[in-house]
């Protein structure tokens, strides 16, 4: 750590010993998690043999099915939905949309408006068709009180006759919003379940899933979705999504996902299964690698004089973090370190680009071995005040650590770091 200077190198062994009891919850969730996900591979009699792949229509793919059983019962729930045709987590969601909606419907978000690629699916932007509008299906959502869910609007809306779905987003997407412990989750679905028993409850789970003991189908809710290059994919997986919870509604979005009255049964795996496999049982070590990259972070950046959320003593239920910056210069200083501190395209500078799906320039440091993983260490942000870092991942905490050390030199060069250095 040549290029880190002897006091950026102090403040860090300050950080670090400033996280030591966060990183020994996160290390007691990690093992629970583990054993969960252990005893289900045994459960379900994983072997050499699943980690075969199909080709074609992928009919019979035992390896394909059995993971989607484990994805089940680590979730609590009744069945999943694990493929690689899931092109990203909004995809994913968006499927499970579909299949709790019909024309003349509305979907209701218990958590504001949802993210930025989520609203054209929404039909609030864009000139994307396709769009729940385009079926007949409206949008309304809750908006938030202080930065937390509005329960008495959510009871007052969640109420409506025409409300047939409920969404909830765990984590914070770009806003400035603190992340759903699956406890407050849990809460937000017995509200729902009082005001509307037949509404469907999606739950947004990216970034969340092994960062606690239990997921969101344990505390209520219908469906769960997410990406597997974030962290139920453990590193590992190349791409794909999920969806879990009630089987009939899983049903419902494997016929969004391919046709009716072929859902789930065709999707070849064409030899991923493996890594998979593999990935999936990584998850809950690699999301606590993520999670100490995190706490570590927030606690440098807290000895920097920066306002972070979560602060480095909070607990976590997400891998996300984020650092406000307040000035676009200090922002894409930290994204040029996590930049060089990257695996791959270490040498690339990142710079700011109109992003498909999203209202403002955005900035993204990542330098994965798998296109756009998040679980992966990287750094990205929507050009606009407060200029507000969000930062996610990191395979290990060392790699991780050394990343955002090298995020906090180039602030340092720049002088932009708020305490005195």
């Amino acid at each position: 750590m040549n290029d880190i200077s002897p006091r950026l190198l102090s403040l860090a062994a300050k950080a670090e010993a400033k996280a030591k009891a966060r990183f020994d919850d996160i290390d007691r969730t990690a093992q629970v998690n583990t054993e969960k996900v252990l005893t289900s591979f045994a459960r379900h009699k994983v072997s050499e043999a699943c980690f075969a792949g199909t080709t074609g229509y992928g009919y019979d793919d035992v390896g394909r099915d059995r993971l989607e059983e484990i994805f089940a019962d680590v979730f609590g729930c009744e069945r999943a939905l694990v493929r690689s045709g899931f092109v990203n987590g909004t995809h994913a969601i968006a499927c499970a949309m579909f299949a709790c909606l019909r024309s003349g419907q509305t979907l209701l978000s218990l958590t504001g408006n949802v993210y930025d690629t989520l609203q054209t699916v929404t039909g609030q932007r864009g000139a994307a068709r396709g769009t729940l509008a385009d079926y007949g299906i409206g949008f309304r959502m809750a908006e938030l009180c202080g930065g937390a869910p509005d329960m008495g609007a959510i009871e007052r809306m969640a109420a409506a006759p025409d409300v047939a779905a409920v969404f909830i987003q765990r984590s914070r997407g770009y806003g400035q919003r603190r992340t759903l412990s699956c406890a407050e989750i849990g809460e937000m679905c017995a509200l729902v379940r009082q005001v509307n028993p037949d509404a469907a409850i999606i739950v947004d789970n990216c970034y969340g899933e092994f960062c606690e003991t239990l997921e969101p189908t344990q505390v209520g809710a219908d469906l769960i979705c997410g990406s597997l290059i974030k962290n139920p994919g453990g590193g590992l997986a190349p791409a794909g999504g999920y969806v879990a919870g009630c089987a009939e509604l899983v049903e419902r979005a494997a016929a969004r996902l391919t046709v009716p009255g072929i859902g789930g049964e065709c999707g070849a795996s064409l030899g991923i299964n493996r890594l998979l496999y593999q990935g999936f049982f990584m998850a809950p070590h690699t999301v606590a690698q993520a999670l100490k990259t995190a706490v570590f972070a927030a606690a440098l950046l807290e000895e920097l004089g920066f306002d972070v959320s979560p602060s480095s003593e909070e607990a976590r239920c997400d891998i996300i973090q984020t650092i406000n910056f307040g000035a676009p210069e200090p922002l894409l200083a930290f994204c040029r370190g996590i930049q060089r501190g990257a695996p791959v395209d270490s040498y690339v500078t990142p710079e700011p680009w109109d992003m498909p799906g999203y209202d403002c320039p955005v900035v993204m440091a990542a330098g994965a071995f798998i296109q756009g993983s998040s679980i992966e260490l990287s750094c990205d942000a929507p050009m606009r005040p407060p200029y507000t870092a969000f930062m996610q991942g990191g395979l290990t905490y060392e790699s991780g650590k050394l990343g955002v050390l090298r995020g906090c030199a180039e602030i340092e060069a720049l002088g932009g770091a708020k305490a005195e250095m």
